[in-house]
């Protein structure tokens, strides 16, 4: 069973840039990136695939890079231009398949603890 581990989460202001990063144990096909804020539900982020195709959720575009260093098992999300309702519990997850239409919580099948995300204004 692989294992993730996410790391990198903290407090900033609006405005300001975070870097997560989650150390799988050993290779995975699909990574992804969730959150669920406060009284929200589960939210695609960001996820890539094997071969290095991503997709964003629309509320992230162009703020949120997803990249995967495969040699080394981890997958990062670089956040900037951060924003209040970006708070959240940050998820870091693995899988077989990426729909590049719309990220699917189905798709991905192994989950990591969490890192928790939080924007001041």
């Amino acid at each position: 069973q692989v294992q993730l581990v996410e790391s990198g989460g903290g407090s900033v202001q609006a405005g300001g840039s975070l870097k997560l990063s989650c150390r799988a144990s050993r290779y995975t096909y699909s990574m992804g990136w969730f959150r669920q804020g406060p009284g929200k539900e589960r939210e695609g982020v960001a996820a890539v695939t094997r071969d290095g195709r991503t997709i964003y959720a629309d509320s992230v575009k162009d703020r949120f890079t997803v990249s995967k260093d495969t040699p080394k098992n981890i997958l990062y999300l670089q956040m900037t231009n951060l924003k209040p309702e970006d708070t959240a519990m940050y998820y870091c997850a693995a899988g077989s398949r990426v729909d590049l239409r719309q990220i699917y919580a189905a798709d991905f099948g192994i989950w990591g603890q969490g890192t928790q995300v939080t924007v001041s204004s």
